[in-house]
């Protein structure tokens, strides 16, 4: 009796996906840090990403009992470009953050009061522009300050996932090269067909043991339109976009729907492009025999 098979077709685009870098961002409108890998849980983002902002003093923050306020009522880049001429980095451990400018190294411990005025006091001076009242530095356990996280809490512990293909595409658009640190995602990824990620929503991604649920697209805002390396806005990111597709996104929100660990260099599949085959017959050499004798 001849074995049957089941087999599955993926479109080649899907088998060779793969990870390019991680990123995760400890202060809100700051700059990047690169992850060697990175351990996620279920329904939970990156840990450490987005869990401190500055607020622009327009409005008191309860860390006891946060609400989740518009991107606009914090320092970021799509406000304030020259956020983008520090670099910084966050100790997990300690909660330090070092703050570099062109010429002086800064430390500010986070977790004290005065460590965070002195962010705030910092960061006002440096900006050297008009506030709508008092920076101050906050955070509350268990809330990021995302962009989406007015949206849902859901949304707030979501990841983002830029498509590197679709940014070399978007580059020969204008015409120039768009460093991908303009669009902050957590993941970038590659080989995938250049767009193809805004039609994943609602579909499941697969990387090793870690399984992502794709939630929305990225509406691009100003924040894209700053070189990370010069600290100016040299060009109208989400217009381009929106002349040459019809519309303002770029890149897409997921949700972890499974714990395991992400890797630059890793796999990752799009589940749902499988495609059940016919049944396959699998004949023994004997049947092979009997079929060549009739």
């Amino acid at each position: 009796m001849p074995m049957r098979r089941h087999t599955y077709l993926l479109s080649s685009l899907v088998i060779s996906m793969k990870i390019d870098s991680l990123y995760r961002y400890p202060v809100k409108g700051l700059s990047p840090e690169a992850l060697p890998s990175a351990d996620v849980e279920t329904a939970r983002g990156f840990a450490f990403d987005r869990l401190y902002a500055i607020t622009d003093g327009s409005f008191v923050f309860d860390e006891a009992n946060p609400v989740p306020m518009p991107k606009t009522h914090f320092l970021m880049l799509a406000r304030f470009e020259r956020l983008a001429l520090l670099k910084t980095k966050f100790d997990p451990d300690t909660h330090h953050l070092e703050v570099v400018t062109s010429d002086s190294l800064y430390i500010f411990p986070l977790r004290g009061a005065e460590g965070r005025k002195a962010l705030a006091v910092f960061l006002t001076q440096f900006l050297a522009e008009p506030l709508r009242g008092e920076a101050k530095v906050v955070q509350a356990e268990g809330h990021q300050f995302t962009d989406i996280s007015v949206h849902s809490p859901a949304l707030m512990r979501s990841i983002s996932l830029i498509n590197l293909a679709t940014l070399r595409d978007l580059s020969d658009h204008v015409t120039r090269h768009l460093n991908p640190r303009r669009f902050r995602a957590n993941v970038y990824f590659d080989d995938a067909a250049p767009w193809s990620e805004l039609d994943w929503v609602g579909k499941t991604l697969e990387s090793g043991n870690v399984l992502l649920r794709v939630v929305r697209r990225t509406s691009r805002c100003p924040a894209t339109s700053v070189d990370p390396e010069r600290g100016v806005r040299d060009l109208n990111v989400p217009r381009s976009i929106l002349d040459y597709r019809g519309h303002g996104d770029c890149g897409v929100y997921a949700e972890i729907l499974s714990p395991g660990r992400l890797q630059p260099g890793a796999k990752i599949s799009l589940l749902d492009d499988r495609q059940e085959m016919p049944e396959v017959f699998v004949l023994s050499e004997a049947e092979h025999h009997l079929l060549d004798l009739e």
